[in-house]
């Protein structure tokens, strides 16, 4: 059966992020295991990095939201299925999501969803649009919390005949292993930055939006400095603005404010992540709203760099607190300023502990092979 199966992924872009990635591996994961994979994508920049010989990729607009593009789309999808004998039809968001249902209904394939974020609805014109990511025969949910979501919020959508499951993301342990880096690649990455190494490095790594808690994170900084008397460590925003410019106004507004110009570095992007989290002491995920999975603590832990993270969302699944890392009460910035002086206050044994704990905690659970094959299983399992 496995030789036969042919998976198609429809996803928006393929860029750097959770789903995107998530998309990227599983495309190269299946070749390996005598499984045919296709990608059906708009553009992105990973896609120079996708092995053609082991992946098909074709280039259409699934990332329009405009219901002409998405019904020609289907259309084209039909042929693409058909034309390749697909067996599976894997969509990562929803606007393509539509698209693929149409497809797969006058195709007659299996039709699989990954519900990837909260997906918020004001109104329920746009949580019917939404409930696409539910009219799936197999359902899956990257965190316990978005599957409670799901139950809690689109119960209507689900029957006997859908599968809903949850199916951890993973990260590349490999990319991520502080082992891998090199000293004299930190010390370019310091230059670049900006930084000498005489203080340590707290590093906050998020795109520039206000609930990814770039103002919480100030505002704790402001209050660790109080509590100090004097500025023991330099502070990293590492994240685009991505054309929200009165944001990062604010943001530069409130650092002066504060005094903290001196002290915080804003950086626009970073192409080595897993670099960053090696020449960082500690890393902050500040979000003030639940993140679906959260890569951050993920990933710092993998890197075996102690993690402070608000305690919402996927958080509360992929960190074991005072273990791997700490949770605070999300969007308190004295509360975050008490844990970030805490660590602050250990001694390195114990901060080595937490580092060699935490990518324990990820290499057991959050790992690509992990998620990969939990996928391709379920792939059987559904054609079976």
């Amino acid at each position: 059966m496995t030789s036969d199966l042919k998976v198609l992924q429809v996803i928006p872009k393929l860029g750097y992020g959770g789903a995107e990635t998530g998309c990227y591996d599983i495309a190269h994961f299946l070749p390996e295991n005598n499984c045919k994979s296709f990608i059906v994508t708009s553009g992105g920049e990973l896609l120079k990095f996708v092995d053609k010989k082991k992946v098909k990729v074709f280039r259409l607009p699934v990332h329009s939201k405009n219901p002409l593009l998405i019904l020609i789309n289907a259309l084209i999808l039909i042929g693409i299925i058909l034309i390749n004998n697909i067996s599976i039809v894997h969509a990562r968001s929803r606007a393509p999501a539509w698209s693929c249902l149409f497809a797969t209904k006058l195709t007659g394939r299996k039709f699989v969803t990954t519900f990837h974020g909260t997906y918020n609805f004001k109104n329920n014109l746009k949580k019917i649009y939404n409930s696409i990511m539910i009219r799936s025969d197999l359902i899956i949910a990257g965190s316990n919390f978005i599957f409670s979501h799901i139950k809690e919020n689109y119960s209507k959508y689900l029957n006997d005949k859908k599968k809903l499951m949850v199916i951890f993301r993973g990260i590349n342990v490999d990319y991520f292993d502080p082992t891998t880096k090199f000293e004299s690649d930190e010390k370019k990455l310091l230059i670049k930055w900006n930084i000498e190494k005489d203080k340590k490095i707290i590093l906050l790594p998020a795109r520039l939006t206000s609930w990814k808690g770039q103002e919480v994170f100030i505002e704790a900084i402001n209050l660790v400095n109080i509590e100090l008397g004097y500025e023991a460590f330099y502070a990293v925003i590492l994240g685009s603005d991505q054309g929200r410019d009165l944001y990062k106004k604010k943001l530069l507004r409130l650092s002066e404010q504060h005094r903290l110009t001196n002290q915080i570095r804003f950086i626009d992007h970073c192409k080595d992540m897993a670099l960053a989290y090696k020449v960082s002491d500690i890393v902050v995920s500040a979000s003030t709203e639940p993140e679906a999975f959260g890569r951050v603590a993920v990933e710092a832990q993998s890197m075996e760099t102690p993690i402070v993270a608000s305690n919402i969302g996927g958080s509360n699944e992929t960190i074991i607190d005072e273990k791997t890392g700490f949770l605070y009460e999300a969007g308190d910035a004295k509360a975050l300023s008490k844990k970030i002086l805490k660590l602050l206050y250990l001694d390195e044994t114990l901060l080595k502990s937490i580092g060699i704990e935490g990518r324990k905690n990820i290499l057991q659970k959050f790992n690509v092979e992990k998620m990969c094959f939990s996928t391709y299983s379920e792939y059987k399992r559904l054609l079976n």
